[in-house]
C-alpha cells in the first residue's frame, strides 16, 4: 500500500497568523515544529492501520522546506524543495493507494477561515467547469486525476466543510474552529495529534470506499488575478485569453491535468513583479 501525505502549513493546531508561517518572522519556527509533529500523527495513523505501507510526505507549504527532516518519522520518506511536478502532491502518481491531506485551510474569498487564500495572494478565485476550487478542490480533482482517493483532510472547520462539500465520504479533522482570519479556538496540538493518527488509520482502512474525485475533459477554466501585470504575462501562454471582467483570464483544457499545471504555471507567474 503506497500513500501520500501533504502537509501544509495554515490548518495545523494552534497557528492562527502569518508570523507562524512566513520563515522571515519571528514565530516561524514554532510554526515549524508544530508542523512537522502534526505530520509524524498521520504518519503514525496510517502505519498502524498499514504496518507496510509506503509513506512519503510532500512538505507543501510556501517554499516547500518547512518540515524538519530530522524530527519526521524514519518510517516516511520526505519530497522537499521546489520547483517540482504536482507542486504540492510531488510523489503522487497512479500507483498510490490513497492521499492525506494535513494542514489545508480554505480557499480564498471564503471564511471565516484561519489565513485563507489559494495559492498565493495574487490568486482572487480558480472556477473550473464552472466551480469555484481552492487548494483542497484543485488538489483533490488532480489526485482523482490519477485514480486516487483523498482520504483524510484536517484544518479548520472551514476548510474540513469545503472537504466535506466536495467528497463527503472523506475522514475530516477539525483541529480548530475559525473565528476570523487570523484568530480561532483551537485544540491542544497533542489532543490534535491523537485524534489524527486516529482518523489516519480510519481513513486508510476505509480507501476503497472513498471514490476519487473525477473532473472529465474538455474543462473551461477561469482565473481571477490580483495583478493587471500577471494577466499581462498570462496571455502570453497559448490559449489563454482575457475573459470578462478586468482580472480574469480563461483557457479550456483537454483534462484536467493539463487545466491543473496551467493553473500552477498562472499561480507562479503572480509572484513576478514588474522590472
Amino acid at each position: 500500500m503506497k500513500a501520500l501525505i501533504s502537509v501544509d502549513m495554515e490548518g495545523v493546531s494552534g497557528i492562527v497568523h502569518s508570523s507562524e508561517t512566513n520563515p522571515e518572522r519571528y514565530d516561524y519556527q514554532r510554526g515549524r515544529e508544530l508542523m512537522t509533529a502534526e505530520a509524524n500523527a498521520v504518519i503514525a495513523g496510517v502505519l498502524d492501520a498499514e504496518p507496510t505501507a509506503d509513506v512519503l510526505v510532500a512538505d507543501a507549504h510556501g517554499t516547500f522546506r518547512n518540515l524538519l527532516p530530522e524530527r519526521l518519522d524514519r518510517r516516511a520518506r520526505l519530497v522537499r524543495g521546489k520547483p517540482r511536478a504536482l507542486n504540492m502532491l510531488a510523489g503522487l502518481d497512479e500507483e498510490t493507494d490513497a492521499a492525506l491531506f494535513v494542514g489545508y485551510h480554505v480557499r480564498a474569498g471564503e471564511g471565516p477561515g484561519v489565513l485563507a487564500h489559494t495559492m498565493n495572494g495574487e490568486i482572487l478565485d480558480v472556477r473550473v467547469a464552472g466551480r469555484s476550487l481552492g487548494e483542497t478542490g484543485l488538489n483533490t480533482a488532480m489526485a482523482g486525476h490519477l485514480g486516487v482517493p483523498v482520504v483524510l483532510l484536517s484544518g479548520d472547520d472551514a476548510a474540513c466543510a469545503e472537504m466535506a462539500d466536495l467528497v463527503p465520504g472523506t475522514v475530516t479533522v477539525a483541529v480548530k474552529e475559525a473565528l476570523g482570519m487570523a484568530a480561532a479556538v483551537t485544540l491542544h496540538p497533542e489532543e490534535a495529534r491523537d485524534r489524527l493518527r486516529r482518523a489516519a488509520a480510519d481513513a486508510v482502512t476505509r480507501r476503497t470506499e472513498i471514490p476519487p474525485l473525477a473532473l472529465t475533459g474538455p474543462l473551461d477554466v477561469e482565473v481571477d488575478l490580483a495583478g493587471p501585470h500577471t494577466i499581462d504575462l498570462a496571455t502570453l501562454i497559448p490559449g489563454v485569453a482575457r475573459a470578462a471582467g478586468a482580472r480574469t483570464v480563461a483557457f479550456t483544457a483537454p483534462d484536467y491535468g493539463t487545466a491543473y499545471r496551467l493553473i500552477l504555471l498562472l499561480a507562479q507567474l503572480a509572484t513576478i513583479r514588474p522590472a
